[in-house]
């Protein structure tokens, strides 16, 4: 039996039960492609750790997996862990349910094998499709399993932007796959809109409600804020204008840049974005690749982006400036769906790509709106302990999921990292 959580809120019992076709057949769907993901990947592969916030392949696989033994079936009665010793292993950092292996040291698990760790997930899989088949989740277990799904949605992101740090690290530059495209379109002017002052609503209403969709617990409560006058790009900053930068001498001129992120640059030696091997040369997903200009530049850290911003006389967006301009637009972009995996150019006249190709750094700490509050019990743990030290980034990338996303989404990340797929749009003041 697994530990008791108390998630079980008033909300979460009164919530009315959903078609349980639907979920079962999502479920499947979203395993799937975490398996498929993988495919390409080999069992020495599976366990690189290039670095302590990045985590193996096969840890991935196991601890998504882990989510849903634990959260799910470990709360039905006469439900017996596959591996007690895994209940430790694979917990990331739950600290209400137990101990965990040191994060920095998941490189090191050879055991156990990749075929185990997919014959896990088959099994835990087939437990829990039977459960539903069976009727024997109620509606806060149903609720939980969403959780998981979304959760595993992260996963499979962080799958890609993991490996891609590996295969980074070997001098053979190793590609994750080689038939992936290498050009996208022309990116076109950048251009501006503006958006006079309003009152405008922002964030999600507080989940779980099965009349709502989806939302995380930081995205709520949805509530008003007043958004003073702004003109915001038309696009992403592409790699042909981020060269222009470094060829100005933008690592090079302590004036552009925060105190926090000139000392990184410092001690770091940052000279360009993380993966491009000089001005001219990226590495990507599909191996070594020439830099296409018309791309938004990617694998750049919060100060990178300030510093840019700055340089370019500009400055970042707020998230709630980024949120105002999406407001009847839809989640459309280059996804994982569409298996580019790199950041494309978007010939698209008028404002474009706030969705998908790459994170968009604000300007705004990760901080919880007016009246926020965690998910109850452990679940609590997956956001909430995380808001201090934290930028957001809006808008989803070219390894999100698309039905992943929505314009309240709060990605978060500190300041200095670099090897998600994060790039930024530029903002302005107006009178």
């Amino acid at each position: 039996m697994g530990p008791a959580l108390d998630t079980r809120t008033a909300a979460m019992q009164d919530a009315p039960s959903r078609a349980r076709e639907p979920l079962a057949a999502r479920y499947g769907d979203v395993r799937a492609r975490s398996v498929e993901l993988a495919a390409p990947v080999s069992p020495e592969d599976a366990m690189l750790q290039s670095m302590p916030d990045a985590s193996p392949t096969k840890w991935h696989l196991a601890h998504t997996t882990w989510f849903f033994e634990t959260f799910v079936l470990g709360e039905l009665a006469g439900h017996r862990p596959v591996d007690a010793t895994w209940q430790v292993l694979f917990n990331s950092y739950y600290q209400s349910v137990g101990p965990q292996h040191a994060r920095p040291m998941r490189g090191l698990l050879s055991r156990p094998s990749l075929a185990e760790v997919l014959d896990y997930r088959a099994r835990i899989d087939a437990r829990l499709q039977d459960a539903l088949a069976r009727g024997e989740l109620d509606d806060a277990l149903r609720l939980r399993v969403e959780v998981g799904l979304q959760h595993e949605q992260q996963h499979q992101e962080l799958m890609l932007t993991d490996l891609l740090h590996a295969f980074a690290c070997n001098p053979l530059r190793p590609a994750y796959r080689d038939d992936l495209p290498s050009r996208g379109e022309c990116a076109g002017p950048l251009g501006w809109q503006r958006f006079d002052e309003a009152v405008v609503e922002v964030g999600a209403p507080a989940w779980p409600d099965a009349t709502r969709a989806f939302a995380f617990d930081p995205e709520s409560p949805r509530h008003r804020v007043l958004v003073a006058p702004f003109a915001l790009a038309t696009r992403p900053v592409t790699c042909g204008e981020y060269r222009d930068f470094i060829r100005d001498g933008g690592y090079r001129t302590p004036a552009l840049w925060l105190s926090d992120g000139w000392a990184r640059v410092q001690a770091e030696g940052w000279e360009r974005p993380l993966h491009w091997l000089d001005e001219q040369h990226d590495f990507t997903l599909g191996g070594v690749r020439a830099i296409d200009d018309d791309a938004p530049v990617a694998h750049i850290s919060y100060y990178e982006a300030d510093a840019f911003a700055r340089w370019a006389g500009a400055r970042l967006p707020t998230e709630f400036e980024w949120e105002r301009a999406t407001q009847g637009v839809p989640v459309e972009g280059n996804f994982v769906d569409e298996g580019r995996l790199a950041p494309a150019g978007n010939a698209a006249a008028g404002m474009r790509q706030l969705f998908g190709d790459v994170w968009e750094w604000t300007s705004s700490a990760f901080l919880p709106y007016p009246g926020y509050r965690p998910w109850p019990g452990a679940l609590g743990e997956y956001n909430g302990k995380f808001m201090v030290g934290q930028q957001v980034l809006r808008g989803g990338s070219c390894a999100s999921p698309r039905d992943h996303l929505r314009a309240s989404y709060r990605n978060f990340f500190p300041p200095h990292a670099r090897w998600q797929f994060a790039g930024l749009r530029l903002a302005k003041d107006l009178a």
